[in-house]
C-alpha cells in the first residue's frame, strides 16, 4: 500500500491531477480505444487497477454489467465515487487495494484494465502482479495494459531519454517535466522485452503491442485457454 509516485492525500491534489492529465492526454479518445479493444458486452464485468479519479470506470460502466474500481488512494476513490454518483452510475464498486493485496470476492472477470500504475512495482513484483491478474480472468479474458515501457536501443539510452524529456517539457511544462524526470530516476518502468516475457509467462498472448514514441506502450492481451 506504499505510495511510490505522488501521494494524493487531498481532494485538491486529486482535482489538479485531472487537470494535468487533460493537458497531455486525450482521455476521451483513450477511453473509446479501450472500449473498442475490449469489445465489452452488457453481461460482462471488469476490474480496473489504478482507477484514480474514476473517469474510465464511469465510461466503461455504461458498456458492461459491473466494474471493480481498485486504487490504493482512499482520497482518489472517494473523489471517484462522488463523481460517478453524480453521473448516476450504480454498478461500480470502489475498493481500496493494490495489485498485490487485492482480494476478489466474485466470479472471474472478463477484462482487466490498468493504466500508468504497474510501473510502481519493481520487476519481481510486476511479474507477481501480472500472475495475479491472470488468475482473476476467465480463460480468453482480456488485459488492457498501458504504461511507460522503454522500447529504446540500449546503446542510445541517454540520447533517447533526453529527447523524450525535452519534448515532454515543451508539451506539458516544467511541473510535468519534473514529475517525468523523477519517474525515470526513481520509479520502475521496464524494457519492452522484459514486459512481453512477463505477460507470456503469466499465461497471456499479446494481440497487439503499440510502442508509440518508444516510451508509452499499450498492450492488448488475452488469457490463454487450457
Amino acid at each position: 500500500m506504499r505510495h511510490v509516485g505522488t501521494d494524493y492525500n487531498s481532494e485538491n491534489e486529486v482535482r489538479n491531477y485531472d487537470e494535468r492529465m487533460s493537458k497531455i492526454r486525450d482521455i476521451r479518445a483513450e477511453t473509446r480505444g479501450i472500449i473498442s479493444a475490449l469489445d465489452l458486452k452488457p453481461d460482462q464485468s471488469v476490474i480496473e487497477f489504478g482507477a484514480g479519479t474514476g473517469e474510465l470506470s464511469a465510461a466503461i460502466s455504461e458498456q458492461c454489467r459491473g466494474v471493480y474500481a481498485v486504487d490504493i488512494s482512499r482520497v482518489m476513490l472517494d473523489y471517484a465515487a462522488k463523481k460517478t454518483h453524480s453521473l448516476g452510475r450504480n454498478n461500480i464498486r470502489f475498493i481500496q487495494a493494490g495489485f498485490l493485496n487485492y482480494r476478489h470476492d466474485g466470479d472471474p472477470v472478463d477484462a482487466v484494465i490498468t493504466q500508468l500504475a504497474l510501473h510502481h512495482l519493481p520487476d519481481f513484483w510486476k511479474q507477481i502482479a501480472i500472475l495475479k491478474i491472470s488468475g482473476l480472468l476467465r480463460p480468453g479474458g482480456k488485459l488492457y495494459l498501458r504504461d511507460i515501457v522503454y522500447s529504446i536501443k540500449l546503446e542510445k539510452y541517454e540520447a533517447s531519454v533526453n529527447h523524450v524529456l525535452d519534448s515532454f517539457k515543451k508539451i506539458a511544462g516544467d511541473e510535468m517535466f519534473d514529475k517525468f524526470s523523477n519517474h525515470v530516476r526513481n520509479e520502475y518502468s521496464t524494457f519492452d522485452w522484459v514486459m512481453e516475457e512477463m505477460l507470456y509467462r503469466a499465461g497471456f498472448d499479446i494481440e497487439t503491442a503499440d510502442y508509440g514514441d518508444n516510451f508509452m506502450a499499450v498492450y492488448v492481451c488475452h488469457k490463454r485457454r487450457g
